[in-house]
C-alpha cells in the first residue's frame, strides 16, 4: 500500500472516532439530562479527547503533506538532447548567419575578370561538391541543409550580395512546401524568391531561378518500409510553384534553370536512378543538374547587368 492510500486510511479512521465520540457526547448529555445524573466522561473529559484528535488529525496531514514524494522527471533521451540543442541553436540565429561567417570574411572580392558564381539554396545545394563538378570555377556554395526562403532571405546580404558575384543561381523551395519552419503558402515562397531577384538586381547581380526538383516515393528506410514525401511535397504544388517560377522569370527577363523537366518520370516523380532517397539526388542526378546549370550560368553572363 502506497503512503496516499495509508494516510487516506488513517484520516477516516480518525474523523470515524471523531463522529462516533461527538454522537456519544450528544446522547451522554440527552440522557444525563432526563435522570439528572452524569452518566457519561465529564465535558471537559471529552473537550481533551477531541483536541487529541484533532491533533493527530493535523500531524497526519502535515507528514503526508511533507512525505509526498516529488514526482521523477522522464529521463531524456540522447536523440531528444540534440534535438533540444539544435532547436536552441536555431532560435539563437534561425537564418544561420554563422555558418558562412568565417568563410565570407575569408573569401577574397573577386578579381576584375572573375566570373564569380554563387549557389543559394538548402540541402541539395549545400551537398552540391561544386569544386568536383565545377573545377577551376570560381564557384562559391552557400547552400545550408534544410532550410527555407525566409531564413535565405534573411541571411542574403551576406551569403550573395556581400560576396559580390556576377550571377546568382536561386535553388529553393521544397523545404518550405514541407513546412520545415512553418506553414507557407505558394505565395510566402514567391514573395521571398522575389525579395530575392530583387534584391540581386539592385546590387548588379545577374538572376538564375532555378525550378524546384521532383520527388519520388520510391525509396525504403532501413525497415524496408517506403518512404513518402509526396505527402509532405505534394507533386501538384511542385508544378505550380516551377509554373510560377518559369513566368515569373519570363516576365523580368531573368534565367529559368529547368532542373525539373529533365529529372521527371512518367509518373511525375523524380526519376528513380537520380536519388537514393527520393528527394536528394546522387551524383548521376548532380550530373543533369550540372550540365542545365552550366548553360543557364553562360546565359546569364551574356546579359546585361
Amino acid at each position: 500500500m502506497d503512503q496516499s492510500r495509508i494516510f487516506f486510511a488513517c484520516l477516516v479512521c480518525f474523523v470515524g472516532i471523531l463522529l462516533f465520540l461527538s454522537a456519544y457526547w450528544i446522547l451522554g448529555l440527552i440522557i444525563s439530562a432526563m435522570f439528572k445524573k452524569l452518566i457519561f466522561p465529564r465535558t471537559r473529559n471529552m473537550r481533551t479527547l477531541y483536541f487529541v484528535i484533532l491533533v493527530l488529525i493535523f500531524t497526519t496531514t502535515q507528514a503526508h503533506t511533507q512525505t509526498a514524494p516529488t514526482p521523477t522527471p522522464a529521463a531524456i533521451t540522447a536523440d531528444q538532447l540534440a534535438r533540444l540543442e539544435r532547436a536552441e541553436n536555431r532560435l539563437k540565429d534561425w537564418p544561420n548567419f554563422a555558418r558562412y561567417r568565417e568563410a565570407n570574411t575569408a573569401l577574397a572580392p573577386p578579381a576584375k575578370a572573375e566570373d564569380r558564381v554563387v549557389f543559394m539554396g538548402d540541402s541539395i545545394t549545400d551537398s552540391w561538391k561544386l569544386n568536383e563538378y565545377f573545377p577551376g570555377k570560381p564557384y562559391v556554395n552557400r547552400g545550408i541543409s534544410g532550410q527555407t526562403t525566409p531564413q535565405m532571405l534573411v541571411r542574403f546580404r551576406p551569403d550573395v550580395i556581400a560576396l559580390r558575384p556576377k550571377v546568382v543561381v536561386i535553388l529553393a523551395g521544397t523545404n518550405d512546401l514541407a513546412g520545415n519552419t512553418g506553414p507557407m503558402s505558394l505565395e510566402d515562397i514567391e514573395g521571398n524568391l522575389v525579395s530575392m531577384a530583387e534584391l540581386s538586381r539592385a546590387n548588379g547581380i545577374r538572376v538564375v531561378i532555378a525550378s524546384v526538383l521532383p520527388i519520388n516515393d520510391y525509396a525504403k528506410n532501413r525497415e524496408g518500409t517506403p518512404v513518402i514525401r509526396s505527402t509532405a511535397r505534394p507533386p501538384e504544388k511542385i508544378l505550380a510553384l516551377n509554373k510560377w517560377i518559369a513566368e515569373y522569370a519570363a516576365a523580368h527577363k531573368m534565367i529559368y534553370l529547368d532542373y525539373f523537366t529533365a529529372a521527371v518520370d512518367e509518373k511525375g516523380f523524380l526519376k528513380a536512378g537520380l536519388a537514393g532517397d527520393g528527394l536528394h539526388p546522387n551524383a548521376a542526378g548532380y550530373l543533369i543538374m550540372k550540365t542545365l546549370a552550366e548553360k543557364a550560368i553562360a546565359a546569364a553572363l551574356k546579359q546585361k547587368k
